[in-house]
């Protein structure tokens, strides 16, 4: 199974896109290897015109947060531990 796209279909679905901006989001997409969360979020100040670069935000980060006194694995959104109880205030 193929997991990848071809030069050759980005050409195709550019040209099957309705509006400039799916044209250009498809670019970007290819062009960058991002995903679609981090090309919606860049701005005209990420882009180094002179360089040629692209500054990406890597927004599928993944953190391991435990709580400090049980060891409980912990979600990103927990004020408490779901184990032990204990306030969280700063996850490890």
């Amino acid at each position: 199974m193929k997991v990848y796209v071809e030069p050759e279909e980005v050409t195709q679905m550019e040209k099957a896109a309705s509006n400039l901006r799916d044209k250009l989001l498809i670019r970007v997409l290819f062009h960058l290897g991002c995903r679609i969360s981090e090309a919606l979020t860049l701005k005209v100040e990420d882009i180094d015109f002179t360089q040629g670069t692209v500054a990406i935000i890597h927004l599928k980060a993944r953190l391991k947060l435990t709580c400090s006194e049980c060891g409980q694995r912990l979600g990103r959104s927990h004020v408490f531990c779901p184990k032990c109880g204990v306030r969280i205030n700063e996850a490890t």
